[in-house]
């Protein structure tokens, strides 16, 4: 138990050091999103302000509520989801280069490694989402010390979530090449379908299946509650969109579920390795 706790710590902090010592990552994974938010954001919302035009009073759908500052919980989400399936890219370098083999001959169990990387990544992947706090006044939003430490709860538990999908990828591809092309088919769709850049009403029956099937789509309600507290629109008596449309523990309890298979999966797939 002891050399195995030694190994997580040792992996973890392996991967938390070459991140902050890696200035050039840091800034590009910030800029990204950041070009998402104002600019990506900007040119939509002046196209969707029957819905976002700054309240009811002005014609729109959302009262106080502008298109960029629905987006950023959304942007926020993205940051998280991003960086954490990219970081198990690591692996299949360490695979190629022969580090990887050194660990799993180490005198630590599988399931020490696989939870070593996944809370490495996924600490990462936290500490970037948190960098985007930094553009919450540029929006008008207001964040409270516990609001601050809702979504870094929140953003610890996505990161961990899709750090371990990541992981039980990258175990089973052998090259580099291979693992990103997986990881945009996988990654894009998982953003879209979010809820991320748009309200989920209105939605076909079958985008609205893979809506629900979608983990970030409940990381994205959770964020967005906390950011932008409860609304309620409703027309003729019903309710047509509301934020959070779930109840924060209950996208947190499907969030851990995720996760928790997951990071099974990633186990097994690391007590499988030769």
């Amino acid at each position: 138990m002891i050399r195995d706790l030694r190994g997580i710590y040792v992996l973890w902090l392996r991967d938390v050091k070459r991140f902050l010592r890696d200035k050039p990552r840091i800034i590009g994974a910030t800029a990204q999103p950041a070009l998402f938010l104002f600019i990506l954001g900007t040119g939509l919302g002046r196209g969707l302000t029957s819905a976002f035009s700054g309240g009811r009073a002005s014609g729109g759908l959302l009262p106080g509520i502008d298109y960029l500052t629905f987006i950023y919980p959304g942007i926020i989400g993205m940051t998280v989801l991003f960086t954490s399936v990219f970081s198990a890219i690591s692996i299949v370098w360490d695979r190629e280069f022969g580090f990887l083999k050194e660990v799993l001959v180490a005198p630590i169990s599988r399931s020490a490694v696989a939870l070593g990387r996944a809370l490495g990544g996924s600490t990462i992947a936290m500490l970037q989402g948190a960098l985007m706090l930094i553009f919450a006044p540029f929006l008008g939003v207001s964040l409270n010390l516990l609001m601050v430490l809702k979504l870094l709860a929140v953003m610890f538990l996505i990161s961990f979530s899709l750090t371990s999908m990541g992981i039980v990828v990258a175990a089973r591809i052998k090259s580099m090449e291979g693992f990103q092309m997986i990881m945009n088919f996988l990654v894009l769709p998982t953003f879209f379908l979010s809820g991320a850049m748009f309200p989920l009403i209105g939605l076909p029956n079958w985008m609205d299946q893979l809506v629900r099937i979608d983990p970030l789509t409940y990381g994205v309600d959770a964020l967005r509650g906390i950011v932008l507290g409860s609304h309620q629109i409703k027309a003729a008596g019903k309710v047509l969109l509301e934020i959070p449309s779930r109840p924060l523990g209950f996208d947190m309890l499907i969030i851990a579920a995720f996760g928790l298979t997951m990071i099974s999966l990633a186990i097994l797939e690391f007590n499988r390795q030769e």
